[in-house]
């Protein structure tokens, strides 16, 4: 059997670009980096020379008819990334807007192959490559446009050197034009605007050689420069660990544990759905606390509540705040309105591997649809599959709060129809008993497992949550309007 060329892959010095390209970039490939103007991709293509230039192998920079190298630089060495100490030894600048006006691509690739020839570079960046390709294409016609194309891949290729084009393409260029042909890889980045909310997503549209990850891909631009928060696998795609896992995780309320037969299996997404008031946060401190005394680390993720008011209404408050203090539980507050899923669920996967954690709160997925940028929010089912799913697949057990409207003429278990994705569903209600209000509660769905189908009273104290008897003489509670069933029996 052959042996199979082995391709050398280039880190590209973006977080998390390496996963998504599947690896890193190839070593000798012809790549494009395509998108609208404001997306990115000048400070992409200088954190890739930055990441790989070094003075045996520099990088050649090549600006055409964009902003000079001088004005280029005054911005980009504000990023991190910027090292001053490898210009212009590891990394050289060339700015050749007076060939392509004086002799068109002709002059231009002359000059390239003669600064190549003579620098021997391992990356090339041309910056912006469709600024003069216009040029050509309105003298000399397609075909020429082919040609020279071609004939610069074919020569930089040869002199070993990776080599990245920048433009400013629009989407349907892709059919038309050669050089989406011709390039080994595609990296198109996006830019929208949707109610205020602005967001940049990355997308590898070619890769050859190599498995990319499909989709589209949330991107940050900081002081650190860019980086990508790759998109969440489908869960089928996430090893499970826990979920088959026979250990149970008591909630700390005795009688809804009692209820559940022992707890909430491991590995079981909880979601605890009711009306405003009706004691869903005090429950998921009650969890939280709970497994801290048990010796399993915990995470909170709030949107509503600061962490500091979340822990303030927990039982035993004082020795949750020293937990945290020790790192056995780690409290995340995610409030922007511009999140997307992959971001979110990045933070809360790290925070996970980080302290072993074996149980975590949503408190609550109203919360965190709201945090989500509007362009978020339309795959919101699909985006909190994968979140549950990742996160089980952690060996973690999730409980989710949910806030529904009391709707008394329909029994509903949770907004946006994602019922579906819970393992386990505890639901509180409120009815009127003796002219006083009365909660109770019942466990709707255990996936697999017996359970109680009891309506069961409760409180909330100081000590956390109580739970009472069963309200066996009232019926019609779910409706809304309980009566006696001693009353109805004596009709």
């Amino acid at each position: 059997m052959r042996n199979r060329v082995k391709i050398k892959k280039l880190p590209s010095g973006v977080v998390g670009l390496d996963e998504v390209l599947g690896g890193g970039l190839p070593e000798f490939s012809f790549n494009l980096i395509a998108g609208g103007p404001g997306c990115g991709k000048t400070t992409l293509a200088h954190q890739i020379i930055f990441a790989n230039a070094t003075v045996e192998r520099p990088a050649l920079y090549v600006t055409i008819l964009g902003e000079p190298p001088l004005k280029m630089l005054r911005y980009q060495q504000q990023y991190e990334f910027f090292d001053f100490d490898k210009i212009p030894d590891a990394i050289r600048f060339l700015h050749l807007g007076a060939e392509v006006l004086e002799g068109g691509l002709d002059g231009v690739l002359e000059k390239i192959i003669a600064e190549v020839e003579s620098t021997s570079p391992g990356i090339v960046v041309i910056d912006s490559f469709r600024s003069a390709l216009g040029q050509k294409t309105m003298a000399a016609g397609q075909l020429d446009l082919q040609n020279f194309i071609q004939r610069l891949g074919m020569h930089l290729t040869s002199c070993q050197a990776t080599t990245f084009l920048i433009g400013e393409y629009l989407e349907n260029d892709c059919d038309t034009n050669p050089l989406f042909t011709v390039a080994d890889s595609i990296i198109w980045l996006h830019q929208t605007t949707q109610r205020n909310s602005e967001i940049r997503q990355l997308q590898v549209i070619k890769m050859r050689g190599q498995g990319q990850s499909p989709g589209l891909h949330t991107v940050r631009i900081s002081g650190a420069g860019l980086r990508v928060y790759p998109r969440m696998p489908n869960p089928d795609a996430v090893p499970s660990r826990g979920l088959m896992d026979p250990i149970r995780r008591p909630t700390g309320v005795t009688g809804l544990d009692e209820m559940m037969g022992g707890g909430v299996p491991s590995g079981f997404a909880m979601m605890v759905v009711g009306p405003s008031g009706s004691g869903k946060t005090f429950l998921s401190t009650q969890f939280i606390h709970e497994g801290i005394r048990r010796g399993e680390p915990g995470v909170v993720v709030v949107f509503e509540k600061r962490p500091e008011d979340y822990l303030r209404s927990a039982p035993d408050a004082p020795r949750l705040d020293a937990e945290a203090q020790k790192g056995k539980l780690t409290m995340l507050h995610l409030r922007p309105l511009d999140l997307s899923v992959d971001e979110t669920m990045e933070e809360i996967r790290d925070a996970v591997l980080k302290i072993g954690a074996k149980r975590v709160v949503i408190d609550s997925l109203s919360g965190l649809e709201l945090a989500l940028a509007p362009a978020f929010r339309e795959d919101f089912r699909e985006s909190l599959y994968r979140m549950v799913g990742a996160l089980t697949g952690l060996g973690a057990t999730v409980l989710m709060t949910a806030e529904l409207v009391d709707s008394y003429g329909e029994l509903r278990l949770s907004p946006h129809g994602i019922s579906f994705l819970a393992d386990a569903i505890v639901l509180q209600r409120y009815a009127e008993i003796n002219g006083r209000l009365q909660r109770f509660m019942t466990v709707v769905k255990m996936r697999g497992q017996p359970h109680s189908k009891e309506l069961r009273s409760y409180e909330i104290s100081s000590d956390g949550l109580i739970v009472g008897d069963a309200l066996t003489s009232y019926s019609h509670l779910l409706k809304g309007a309980p009566s006696r069933t001693s009353e109805r029996s004596g009709r």
